[in-house]
C-alpha cells in the first residue's frame, strides 16, 4: 500500500517537472524568437537611417558639383553627414543608439533644407551675373568691331573724306618711341623702353576748308583707360572731351603730315597692353587707331 502511494507521488512529481520543462522551453523559444525579431527590426531601421543619410549626402554632392567655387557651408555640412554615416556603421544596434541617430538625422535634414535654399538663391544670382557679364562682353565686342570698321573706312575712303567740308585726319599711326639726346627717334614695342608715344597722321587735302591756323584734338588712352598727356577737358555743347594734346598747324589746303608726342603721366612708365588713339575735329571723331606695348 505504501509502495503504491510512493509510486503515485513520484509520477505526479515527474509530471509536474515535465510540464515545467515544457513551459520553460516554450517561453525560452518565444523569448529567443522575439529577440531575433527585435534585432532584425532594429537592423532594418538602422539600414533605413543609413539610406536616408546616404541620400542626403548625395544631395549635397550634387549641390556642390553645380558650383565652380564650392560653397564652404555645403562642404562642412557634407563632412558632418559623412562623419555620422561612419559612426552609424560601427555603432551598436539598440533602441537608444538608433533613436539618437534618428534625432541627429532630423537636425541635419533641417540644416540641409536651409543650406540648399540659400544655395539655390546664390545660383540664381550667379546666373544673372553671368548673363550680365555676357551682355557686357557682347557690347565690348560690338564696339571693337565698330572701331575696326571705322579704321578701315578711314583708310579706304581717304579720297572721299578729303572732299568733305570737315577737317579730317587719315592714315593715323601711333607707337612707342625712344628719344635720343641727339633728337633721333627710334620706334619700340617695349613699354619699359618707351620715352614717349608718337602719334602721326595726315590732315587730308580739302578745298572746302579755309586756309590758316587749324587744330585737332589728340586723345591717347592707356590699357587702364587713363587719358595720357595733358588730360584736360574741353566742352562742345553737351559733349565733354578729355584730350592728351591739341595739335595746332597752318593748313594750306594740301595734304599735311603731322606728328605729335605724348609723355606718360607723372614719372611713371607706360603700361603694358593695348592703347587707343583718337583724333577729334572739335566733338567729331575723325580718325582712330590702336597699338600695343609689350
Amino acid at each position: 500500500m505504501e509502495n503504491n502511494k510512493s509510486s503515485m507521488g513520484l509520477k505526479v512529481a515527474l509530471g509536474i517537472a515535465v510540464v515545467l520543462f515544457l513551459a520553460t522551453g516554450f517561453y525560452t523559444m518565444n523569448l529567443y524568437k522575439k529577440t531575433n525579431d527585435d534585432k532584425k527590426e532594429l537592423t532594418e531601421q538602422k539600414q533605413l537611417v543609413m539610406n536616408d543619410l546616404n541620400a542626403m549626402a548625395k544631395q549635397y554632392d550634387e549641390a556642390i558639383g553645380e558650383n565652380e567655387v564650392a560653397n564652404s557651408n555645403l562642404i562642412e555640412a557634407r563632412g558632418r553627414i559623412q562623419g555620422l554615416i561612419d559612426s552609424l556603421k560601427i555603432s551598436e544596434t539598440n533602441v537608444k543608439s538608433l533613436w539618437r541617430y534618428k534625432q541627429k538625422y532630423a537636425s541635419l535634414q533641417k540644416e540641409m533644407d536651409v543650406l540648399l535654399a540659400q544655395n539655390d538663391s546664390l545660383r540664381v544670382e550667379n546666373s544673372y551675373l553671368a548673363t550680365s557679364l555676357d551682355s557686357t562682353r557682347v557690347r565690348l565686342e560690338e564696339r571693337t568691331i565698330f572701331t575696326d570698321s571705322l579704321l578701315v573706312q578711314n583708310n579706304a575712303l581717304a579720297e572721299v573724306v578729303s572732299d568733305a567740308s570737315v577737317l579730317s585726319a587719315v592714315d593715323l599711326k601711333a607707337s612707342g618711341v625712344i628719344v635720343r639726346t641727339s633728337g633721333k627717334v627710334i620706334p619700340t614695342e617695349r613699354a619699359s623702353r618707351s620715352d614717349k608715344i608718337r602719334v602721326c597722321f595726315i590732315v587730308a587735302k580739302n578745298k572746302l576748308i579755309q586756309a590758316g591756323e587749324q587744330e585737332l584734338y589728340v586723345q591717347v588712352i592707356d590699357p587702364k583707360n587713363n587719358t595720357l598727356g595733358l588730360n584736360e577737358q574741353v566742352v562742345f555743347g553737351e559733349k565733354t572731351l578729355n584730350y592728351s594734346l591739341i595739335s595746332k598747324f597752318n593748313y594750306e589746303n594740301t595734304n599735311l603730315n603731322i606728328c605729335e608726342f605724348v609723355t606718360p603721366n607723372g614719372d611713371k612708365e607706360f603700361e603694358k597692353g593695348r592703347y587707343m588713339v583718337n583724333v577729334f575735329n572739335e566733338k567729331d571723331l575723325v580718325s582712330t587707331s590702336e597699338f600695343t606695348l609689350k
